[in-house]
């Protein structure tokens, strides 16, 4: 099962009396916030939920699956999240 935005927005607005609009203007104004964050390189960290923190992946050579060939994968970055202990314990039962 998935959850998507729509979904989630609805859960929030429904859980604190907010209508659908608003629920999702507020759930995109989170999200936008973390991107904007990310992209400034800063470590995003929710008290209780966990961290987001982007990571630089190094340039590399790797292999055409197809073909064999050899290729070169350009440097990038990634956002990656390591969730909190309370979050780790719910998922864990």
């Amino acid at each position: 099962m998935i959850m998507n935005n729509s979904e989630l927005a609805e859960a929030v607005g429904t859980s604190h009396g907010l209508t659908k609009a608003d629920a999702r203007k507020l759930v995109d104004a989170v999200f936008g916030t973390i991107a904007d964050a990310a992209a400034k390189g800063e470590e995003i960290a929710l008290n209780g939920f966990g961290k987001f923190k982007v990571k630089d992946t190094p340039a590399r050579d790797g292999r055409n699956p197809a073909t064999g060939e050899t290729i070169s994968i350009k440097a990038s970055k990634k956002l990656t999240f390591t969730p909190a202990k309370a979050v780790k314990d719910r998922l864990n039962g």
